[in-house]
């Protein structure tokens, strides 16, 4: 008998109707630009908020996947645990995760290399209520042909771990990696501004030193990354760096987001 990952935060941080949930989607691509001096992506980071408020910044590094629609077949996505504490990563039991836009299945295959690691372990209790996953999904489903997930949830202190699982998983062409985070939470619009651009500088420069809780809930994730590219050359670029107040809140108490592109340097 499958077992089916229920979309937990549909109606909530995104629409419950598939249509409206296309339209949607569709929008925030339509008012994302392309950069066509950029190669295409390996590694993403988008945030994770609800679509209202970070969903162009998300919207405008997926649009970057276009060129790759055909090409990806598997997407590794790791996000931080909201709902569940507990060190380590989290694998999913289930077979499938479901959104208003159909089933994504998850690719087992490396399951048991995955699971070799120390504090990696099968826990569905940190996926079911966990949002950072799942807002990533739709984006997914409406810009690639085939594809199956990856899905882990990132404990508490677990940065090492996640470079060992990047390195496990890193595959070709067909794999993209996906990073879910937001950045600060709940300052006033400057100081939010001022912390973010700096959490910024340390992602654009590989520093994994200089991020923490504080500075973007998916750290662990983040500095996971940076440190899997001290030993595997990347270049990053900055996609969109704003706040929630530049999008559907107030400038009292916001949430920044970012989002990044990574790709393999290019030999000389």
């Amino acid at each position: 008998m499958e077992k089916i990952r229920t979309a937990a935060v549909a109606g909530f941080f995104y629409p419950d109707d598939p249509q409206v949930l296309t339209n949607s989607i569709t929008q925030l691509l339509n008012q994302a630009d392309v950069d066509n001096t950029l190669l295409p992506p390996k590694v993403i980071i988008a945030p994770h908020a609800g679509y209202i408020y970070s969903g162009i910044t998300a919207a405008k590094v997926y649009k970057q996947l276009a060129p790759l629609h055909h090409i990806i077949k598997r997407v590794v996505i790791i996000g931080p645990a909201h709902r569940t504490a507990f060190t380590g990563l989290a694998l999913s039991d289930a077979d499938f995760f479901d959104t208003p836009l159909g089933k994504v299945q998850i690719d087992k295959t490396n399951n048991d290399d995955l699971l070799m690691l120390e504090d990696v372990n099968l826990f569905e209790q940190a996926h079911l209520e966990e949002h950072s996953l799942e807002v990533q999904l739709p984006f997914l489903q409406q810009l690639l042909e085939h594809f199956s997930i990856i899905p882990i949830v990132a404990g508490h202190k677990s940065t090492n771990l996640v470079e060992n699982a990047i390195e496990t998983l890193w595959g070709g062409n067909e794999t993209l990696i996906v990073i879910s985070s937001d950045l600060s939470h709940f300052h006033d619009y400057m100081t939010a501004q001022h912390i973010d651009a700096e959490t910024s500088h340390a992602i654009l420069n590989f520093d994994f030193n200089s991020i923490g809780p504080k500075e973007a809930c998916g750290c662990y994730a983040i500095n996971g990354l940076l440190k899997f590219a001290q030993h595997h050359p990347l270049d990053v670029s900055l996609i969109d760096l704003r706040n929630s107040g530049d999008t559907a809140g107030d400038h009292n108490r916001v949430v920044g987001y970012g989002s990044y592109l990574f790709h393999e340097k290019q030999p000389c």
